[in-house]
């Protein structure tokens, strides 16, 4: 059936805004960018970033605080012994939209990730709607991991007899309730990662790549020392939950591999982006899958699964085989890991920011960039404070609730879009040096996955969501339609 756009818009937006926007025909809601234009033009980008940093950034989004914790709980609750099962599910649900992630960034190199992709393919509207959300995403992530670093951060200064002074002692994860504080930690750890950031992509890229390896030293030193103790009794029974238990588990399990779309922001800042921006995102995947699936597999052989429920299950695993000395390294290692996502999903949602000023849905100064360090210095700033003042002053339970909406909504449209591109007759002549396999069919089976996930979420965040997208079509409708560069090139046309 078709639908009559013009009747359905005028109802929901035109009559509802007095004086309001002059939407034209509603066809021109759905206005498609022409990715070909920005393609050959200079942005003023640097670019800086090869196969190898775009891996580390990927593996520096995958992989944080959650590789020491979530193993324990999912073994525990959900799998037993069989923990690793369910993160081999989770990465090839991930896998799916990685693939479809890769395609897209080898034909539109673009910044913006999955908003680009959308407004490419979609149109302005829903890529607009999309793109709003991602940018909850990634100021909810980094906020809701910068609370997680207070609270490691203090418990390691803890374990060496130090104390910070009484005014910064707010326990993490506790602002905005009834006897906590503001986390001054959290917001001064993020507004650190702002500054790094703003001294440019080349230096936070080098950062980066000394933390991440750090961090897999740290991994591999777990795993290293605990295999020698692992006890074959504990693999069994190794499903006790059932087969069911391994799907409950991977569902967990697949938000620990979220971050890998923030690589595809990267497209513009990439030396030869068509080849290095597959490589970046695929091998960040699997490297992530092999540190997850290994350490669980040796944590359940060392402890029982029953005992594992607990919130540091790597440091208890140290403790019954009487390696405390490692302890710190671990926890140590929880706070590189996690700065390497702040670092990550902090570059992302600059780009995502910097991408959409771009095309003018917000404010031009969101896209200058500073002449020497080639970085959208106002930009970097602006998001550092915002997320700064949400992990400071909103409880931990609430933020984190708030990321996977976001993720899941990129990962549905980014794999619906794969179809859509192969049958649009603009991009027939661009160059691309990556396809998905299995076509149609490994688009359309990511895309139903994700939305089967959405459904799984809690009412609180879809009505959290629904808020947050109310407040997108306010400014939309109020600047965005207004300073679309889309709509005003095609007008001039």
């Amino acid at each position: 059936m078709k639908l009559d756009y013009d009747n359905w818009f005028n109802r929901i937006l035109i009559n509802h805004l007095e004086g309001g926007v002059d939407l034209g025909r509603p066809k021109q809601l759905f206005i498609k960018k022409q990715v070909q234009t920005d393609l050959y033009k200079k942005t003023g980008l640097e670019k800086t970033l090869t196969a190898f940093s775009l891996t580390t950034m990927g593996i520096g989004a995958i992989v944080g605080s959650g590789i020491f914790i979530t193993p324990g709980l999912i073994a525990a609750n959900y799998t037993g012994p069989g923990v690793m099962l369910s993160y081999l599910i989770a990465v090839v649900v991930c896998a799916m939209a990685a693939l479809c992630y890769s395609e897209f960034s080898s034909t539109i190199p673009l910044a913006g990730s999955a908003y680009t992709y959308v407004y490419a393919v979609f149109g302005e509207f829903a890529a607009w709607i999309l793109g709003w959300a991602l940018i909850s995403e990634y100021l909810f992530a980094v906020s809701s991991v910068a609370v997680s670093w207070s609270s490691y951060f203090q418990n390691l200064l803890a374990g060496f007899g130090l104390k910070l002074p009484p005014f910064l002692q707010a326990a993490a994860g506790t602002a905005g309730v009834k006897g906590g504080g503001i986390d001054v930690v959290a917001l001064v750890i993020t507004m650190l990662v702002a500054w790094l950031l703003s001294k440019g992509i080349r230096e936070s890229a080098k950062i980066n790549n000394i933390m991440v390896i750090v961090k897999i030293l740290v991994i591999l030193l777990f795993i290293g020392i605990a295999i020698f103790y692992v006890k074959p009794a504990n693999y069994n029974p190794f499903l006790p939950f059932g087969t069911s238990g391994i799907f409950k588990g991977a569902a967990v399990a697949f938000y620990a591999y979220i971050g890998f779309d923030a690589v595809s922001t990267a497209s513009e800042e990439v030396k030869n982006p068509k080849r290095n921006m597959p490589i970046g995102i695929i091998s960040s995947l699997l490297v992530a899958a092999v540190l997850y699936v290994s350490l669980s597999a040796v944590l359940v052989g060392v402890v029982h699964y029953t005992k594992l429920n607990v919130a540091d299950p790597v440091a208890l695993a140290l403790t019954l085989i009487h390696q405390n000395w490692a302890s710190g390294v671990i926890s140590f290692g929880a706070i590189v890991g996690m700065t390497t996502v702040l670092i990550v999903m902090s570059y992302g949602g600059t780009r995502l920011l910097f991408a959409i000023s771009r095309d003018g849905l917000l404010p031009a100064s969101l896209k200058k960039l500073n002449p020497k360090t080639h970085v959208p210095v106002a930009n970097t700033w602006i998001f550092g404070a915002i997320a700064s003042v949400f992990a400071a002053v909103i409880p931990i339970d609430k933020i984190a609730e708030l990321v996977n909406i976001g993720t899941l909504s990129a990962f549905a449209m980014v794999s619906l879009g794969i179809v859509f591109l192969r049958h649009d007759e603009r991009f027939k002549n661009l160059d691309t040096s990556f396809k998905v396999p299995l076509y149609p069919y490994l688009p359309i089976a990511s895309f139903l996955a994700c939305v089967y996930l959405m459904t799984q979420l809690q009412a609180f965040t879809w009505e959290a969501f629904g808020v947050w997208v109310v407040i997108g079509l306010i400014v939309y409708v109020s600047y965005g339609y207004h300073h679309s560069r889309v709509r005003e090139i095609s007008q001039a046309g």
